[in-house]
Parts: C-alpha cells; structure tokens; sequence
C-alpha cells in the first residue's frame, strides 16, 4: 500500500484511498488522473476486489491500454481481466453474449461512418428525395443525435419538436430515413457506432434480468472524461451502479468540448443531484505546464458562467511568457510559425516531435504546411486519412465482414463486383430491391438468382456465392491470418493490386500486406481470448483516430485540430489563427453556452503545452477564394498581459485596433484592468441570453432574402421576430444585422439564415 501512495499528493491520495460511495474526482489540466485512476483501481485489487468485477471506461483504446500496463505493474497479471476499455468497445462486448435477446445475431456486424453514409444514400435514392435538401451528413447526424438521446423511430415521430424542427429546416422526411435506416441494419444484421451504446440501453430497459446480471457483476464503476459522456452513457453507468452506488467518475468541466458529439456538460455540473452523499475531491496542481501557461489558462476560462469553481496551480518554473504572433496574412503567419520552429530547434537542440501546430479547422493547415516544406522540416497531420479507411483496405475488410456475417448489405455492395466479375450497378439494384421487396436478405436472394433474373448475371451470381461458402469454410478451419491470406487471393484483390505498377498501386498493395500482418499479429496474440475473424472485425471497426500507430516513428512535427488534441501533451504548442469568427468560431456566436464551449476550447488548446506557448493571429485571410479582413480573438483580450510577449509594435497599438471591435461582440469583456493603457472606446453591449423557446408561425416558409432590405420585419424559427437594422455586402456574400424582440442583436449570413419577411 505505501508504493501505491508514495509520490502522490494530499488529494491523490484521498481519491485513490475512498473507493466507497460515489465519488466525483474533479481534474484539472495536468493534474496527473490518469496516475490516480490507476493507483485506484490497484488499491481495490489489492484489497481483494476481484478484477473481474471492476468496470472502468475511457474514450479511447489508447488511454484503456496505458491504464492496463501501468496497473499490470502494480497489480501482476490480474489486471488483464479487468472489464477496462472504451464504451463502444465494452458493451459491444456485452452485446456479443446477449444480442439475441434484441434479436440480432451474436456475430453482428459494426458499420463505420461510411457504411451508415452509403446505407443512407440507397435509402435516398430508393425514396427518391433530392440528396442536396437531404444531405447526407445531416441526415446522419440527425439519427445520431436522436439515438444519443435515446429516441428510437417511434419516438421520433411521437416528438411534435422534432417533427417540426424537420418541417421548419424542409426535411419532413427524417423520420421515415431514420426508420428505413434502421429496418435495414437490424436486417442486415449491423449495428452502427451509436447502436453500441443505444442497443445497450435497449437492452437493460427491457430485460432487467440481464441488468441484475451485470449490477451484481460490476461491484465498482469508473468512468473517464466524465464531461464527455452524453445521455445515454450517462444512463447506462446510472443503471449499472444502481445497487451498489460504487461509482466514480473522473472530469474537468473546463475540458468539455465535444457538445457537437452529443457530449452533454450538464452530466457533471448535476452529477450530486443523482448522488445527495456525494463526495468530490479536487484536483488543482499542475504537473505539466509552467506558471505562465497555468495561469493565462486560469485568466481566460474564469470568464465562463457555467463551471465548477477551482484554483489550478504549479509548483513548476515560471517558464517563458507567451509570445503573441501578430502577421499581415494566413501566409505570413505560417511563414512566422515555421521560422520559429526552425529557430527553437536550433538554439536550443530540441526535435521535430517536440513542437505541435493547433488549429480550429483543418483548412488552415494549408499555409503551415507550405511554410514547414520551404524550411524543410517533416509534419504529420494528425486526423488525416487513417489506415483503415483506405479503400483496399475497406475492401479486403468487406470480404472478411461479409463472409462472417451474409446479411451485411454494405460489405455486400462493395465486394459483389470488386473485382470486376460482370456484375453491374442495374443487376446489383435489383437484388437489394428483390430482397426488401420480400422481406429476405440479400444472401437468400442471391439463393434464388434464377427465379428473377435468369441468364449470364445469374451465373456471375451463383459464383460469387460459391466463393463466399469456400470463404466461410477458411474462416470455419483455419486461424484469422490463414483466411484472411486465402481469401485476399481468391478474391482476386491481391492480384489487382499487384499488378497494378505505378507508384500509387505499389502502396496500396503494401498497406493489403500490412492489414495481413495486422491479422497475424492478432492471431498471434497470447492476451486474446478470442481470435476469431469476428473478434478481429470488432477490434478493427472500433479503432480510433487517436489509437492509431505510427508506422515508422519519424521525428515530426505534429499538425492537428484543437480537437484532435485533446489529453496530449507537447513541450512547444503553437495555436493559429486567434481570430473573431475563426476562432471562436462564427457558428458558435449564437448563445452564451456556444461561446463558453468555443473558450473551453481554447483552454484545451493551450494546456497542451509544456514549457513554451505562442499563439498567432492574421489581420487578412483566404476565406472562399476572397482575402479579408480579421479581427484579433476576444480570447486574446481575456489574457492578462502580464503573462504575455507582445509583438514588436506596443501592446496599446495591437490591442487598440484590433482588439476592441471584439469587445462589442457577444461575450466580450471591457479592458479596463490594471496594465492595459487603451484609448476610451464604447463599453460592449450586453450579452442578451439567446431564447429557443419561439414558437414557429404556423404559416412560416422561409422568404428569399434577396429582396430583404433595412426596415423589414422578419421571423426566424429560433430567434423569433425582429427588426433588419443594417445590411452589409462583401462580394457576393451579403449579412443582415438584425434587432429579434427577445434574443438581441444578431448577424446572419443570409446565404444561410432562413428568415421570412413579415412586412
């Protein structure tokens, strides 16, 4: 016990020490939960907690692996069966054993983002909806959003809100999508990403025996990036931890970022309404970062109403002041940034690996990355294209997915005529039509070709089947990696892409190698249990981005969203583009709750770094092939200058120009305090709370805007009605400032903004 205490401070060790009760560890950047997690859970286990009955969930299969091997040191080898792993991955898991029960196959199929995307547009296409209305990215949304909520189809259209919201934004047809959408995959005998956490749902609600089951099996209940979960993770653990109450739950409020995920911040700020003995320990020492960045981070989030109060705090050097970047161009400021990576490295023998570019939105990579190629230094971007979203990579994985699971209508489409086996788009149509039509899957329909489609495609077809049924008997008597190879071959796949000589065909041949080698890695696993060509399928479908492995470990320096970042750590953090509108974004001006998001964000941003942090803004931008003018971030302004490099103009030149025109905006905060010498300006507006409770006309239909002029009154579905005070063009973009009776003043593009003119 005095190992796992030793090192830890005063709060630490509490959090590790009270493991009865609910319990509520509130972390700050840097302050070393991780190492509490897994102290905590070693203490149980060496208490005489069994590790089978200890559930510890995370968001990534990254942070669950670290977990693992630091607990394996302290605890031994007991530690591989803990239930520790990611939501998706634990209770698919889960799912495996009682699927039946929902009356879905043990051996389901996990659709990725692409397979739900193709699924949608066949949906589309056979309910003849205009794919530039009904795009299908919202529409993807629009069932995760409901499925994160816990709205199955019937739900859905007994909900007058949601029904109107799609009648309001002209898509009426949501709900009969959502419902095809999801006949289809249980049909098919799929689950997408979000099903993992519905279905689990689903699955506890109607059969409370199984609930009881993994109630009593599950004595202790932990939970990672609490301020991430959204609803239904947040009844899943609820329900779990009913008897016993043993939960603990790990967060930092000022970390929550991922609302436009479904993360639900509220899931933290009422987590003791659930729990009235609830205990909470804070933790406020900083281990990563210096003084300054510690404290610019405290100085900016303090502006957020919405958070649970604590004083972060480092023992650690007071470290550089925060050099402020000021350029005349998106260009110039990556020329600016690359320099100063090239000058750091340098002076100071640091590697690539040491420095890291953060943007809000990936188009902004662009000029950083002709910046780092001029000067020569290698950059990764981190969110790019992952392995296993290459197509021969997709492609060979269909193969395996569709031999283990014949219902699977997205495995099914790519792989029946890839390659090419004289089967078209038109034959391919009509056995997916034929199959729905009579309420079999697409296998059994295939059975039967000859009934309804005689002739040359018919015996394209029998073939393809008798290939499947060699395939399922490689699977049924040969290890993963043995199949997997036979199957590459027999497909034909491995030689298309052999012969296949040009530069680009040489890779993607070498990435089927490697997916080879993945596979026999796998099966060569002595950790797993189950090496079966499904269990590999899992692991493969609920890799993320952020468990990625770097294939050839060169040192780089590393590009990504702020996003993207979230739980790393780099001594030199570079953040681009602090600029009103980009940064925080212009879609997240809208309310008080999206402003506190978008500075939640920035906080994230700079407690990434260690020892050095610059940030950088443009006065003009390419936006939509047209340069203009920016605006310094409000973000900035919130910094107390104190801990700040200011540009080689004064301080008062740069804040007084740029900086004050954000100050008018929604959330922006009067520099008047001590060390800021600017010129009077008017004091900002005040903020006025948006309302959503405007009740839509019944009569709205959104005008065109082209027409809409100073003085015209006009309803819009969220804001209500309102007043155009002003109307602005650039090029061909025009904006209207508008005065709503009760959310305020607001700026809307009106490419965008769907208004009706009342007079």
């Amino acid at each position: 016990m005095k190992d796992l205490l030793t090192g830890l401070n005063e709060p630490q060790r509490e959090a590790v020490l009270h493991t009865e009760g609910p319990l509520m560890i509130i972390a700050g950047a840097g302050s070393g939960k991780t190492r509490v997690l897994t102290h905590r859970i070693a203490h149980l286990m060496t208490k005489g907690v069994d590790s089978f009955n200890i559930l510890s969930l995370t968001f990534t299969n990254k942070a669950a692996r670290e977990m693992r091997e630091r607990i394996e040191k302290v605890a031994g080898t007991d530690a591989r069966n803990l239930w520790m792993g990611t939501f998706h991955a634990i209770f698919a898991r889960i799912l495996r054993s009682e699927a039946d029960k929902l009356g879905y196959p043990n051996n389901f199929t996990v659709y990725d983002t692409d397979d739900s995307k193709s699924l949608i547009k066949s949906i589309l296409n056979e309910m003849q909806l205009d794919d530039k209305i009904y795009k299908v990215n919202a529409v993807l949304s629009r069932i995760s959003s409901a499925k994160n909520r816990l709205i199955s189809p019937p739900e859905y259209a007994q909900n007058p809100i949601l029904m109107s919201d799609d009648e309001v934004s002209m898509k009426p047809k949501i709900y009969e999508i959502y419902k095809k959408y999801s006949e289809r995959c249980f049909k098919a005998g799929c689950m997408d990403f979000d099903d993992l956490l519905f279905q689990t749902c689903k699955l506890f609600s109607l059969h409370p025996d199984v609930l009881n089951k993994y109630q009593k099996r599950f004595h202790y209940v932990m939970v990672d990036e609490y301020q991430d979960t959204n609803y239904v993770q947040y009844m899943i653990t609820k329900m779990l931890s009913h008897i016993r109450k043993n939960i603990c739950v790990v967060g930092d409020d000022a970390q929550s970022i991922y609302a436009f995920r479904g993360a639900d911040i509220s899931n933290i700020f009422n987590f003791e309404k659930d729990y009235p003995n609830l205990h909470t320990i804070k933790l406020e020492q900083n281990y990563r970062s210096t003084k300054n960045i510690v404290n610019i981070a405290n100085s900016v989030i303090k502006h957020n109403k919405a958070q649970l109060k604590k004083d972060v705090w480092t023992n650690n050097e007071d470290g550089n002041l925060i050099e402020v970047l000021k350029a005349t161009s998106d260009n110039e400021e990556g020329r600016l940034i690359a320099q100063s990576i090239f000058e750091e490295k340098n002076h100071n023998q640091q590697k690539n690996s040491d420095f890291c570019i953060l943007y809000r939105t990936n188009a902004q990579s662009r000029s950083m990355e002709e910046a780092l190629r001029r000067l020569n230094i290698p950059y990764k971007i981190i969110g790019g294209l992952s392995f296993y979203q290459r197509k021969e990579i997709k492609d060979l994985i269909a193969y395996l997915r569709y031999t283990v699971n014949h219902s699977d209508e997205e495995a099914f489409k790519r792989i029946i005529n890839y390659p090419k086996r004289g089967i078209g788009d038109t034959s391919v149509t009509k056995i997916i039509v034929t199959a729905v039509d009579n309420g079999v899957t697409i296998w059994d329909a295939m059975l039967n070709i000859q009934s309804f489609m005689p002739g040359r495609v018919s015996v394209a077809v029998g073939d393809f089947v008798d290939l499947v049924r060699g395939f399922e008997l490689a699977i049924s008597t040969k290890d993963a990696y043995e199949a997997a190879k036979l199957i590459a071959k027999q497909s034909g796949i491995s030689q298309e892409l052999y012969d296949d000589k040009t530069v680009e065909g040489l890779a993607r041949y070498q990435n089927l190698q490697e997916l080879l080698n993945a596979i026999k890695e796998f099966s060569e696993d002595p950790e797993k249990e189950d090496k079966s060509m499904s269990a590999f399928l899992q692991e493969v479908a609920l890799l993320s981005t952020a468990d990625a492995k770097d294939a050839n470990g060169t040192d780089y320096v590393t590009m990504m969203t702020i996003h993207m970042a979230k739980g790393l750590e780099f001594k030199n953090v570079y953040v681009v583009g602090m600029e009103e509108n980009l940064f925080p974004s212009q879609m997240m001006l809208q309310s008080r709750a999206d402003l506190e998001e978008e500075r939640r964000l920035f906080y994230v941003a700079v407690t990434r770094a260690e020892k050095k942090l610059t940030l950088s803004y443009a006065l003009q931008r390419y936006k939509f092939g047209r340069l203009e003018n920016c605006e310094a971030s409000r973000f900035l302004q919130e910094i107390d200058e104190r801990y700040l490099k200011m540009p080689k103009k004064s301080s008062q030149d740069m804040f007084s120009d740029d900086f004050m025109t954000a100050t008018t905006k929604l959330g922006g905060s009067n520099l008047t305090k001590p060390g800021f010498n600017l010129p009077k300006k008017e004091a900002p507006k005040p903020i006025v709370p948006t309302t959503t409770d405007h009740k839509i006309s019944d009569n709205f239909k959104p005008s065109d805007t082209t027409k809409l002029n100073v003085g015209h009154k006009v309803e819009h579905p969220k804001f209500g009605f309102g007043m155009v005070t002003k109307i602005d063009a650039n090029g061909n973009e025009r904006k209207a400032t508008i005065v709503f009776d009760k959310a305020g003043e607001k700026t809307l593009l009106l490419s965008f903004a769907k208004l009706m003119i009342v007079e």
